[in-house]
């Protein structure tokens, strides 16, 4: 599901079972994060599956990149799996008014 970042935002604030899913590379997940992110990077293929594959599907899947297509592809790919919940963040980390954490901060 596609939300815009104010819904992605408040959903996420307000859930208690939420994940959140980079799925950007390691090059730009350096430049900066949205706070508590799990990093998988979609361009590693059947690796990107077997991290996938790791995760508890009964928990919410807060999905983001830089612009909003790799993770509309990543939560497609986890619908695929049996992922039920996974939002999609619209416009990725690039248009993201939020708070923003850094490698060392986490």
């Amino acid at each position: 599901m596609n939300l815009s970042q104010e819904e992605w935002k408040t959903k996420l604030e307000n859930d208690p079972n939420a994940v959140i899913l980079d799925v950007r590379t390691e090059e730009e997940w350096n430049e900066g994060i949205i706070p508590n992110a799990v990093l998988n990077d979609i361009y590693k293929g059947q690796g990107f599956i077997y991290k996938l594959d790791e995760l508890d599907k009964t928990k919410n899947y807060y999905v983001y990149c830089k612009a909003g297509a790799r993770s509309a592809q990543a939560c497609a790919i986890m619908n695929q799996m049996g992922f039920e919940n996974t939002f999609n963040l619209e416009g990725g980390f690039m248009k993201w008014k939020g708070n923003v954490a850094f490698r060392d901060e986490n």
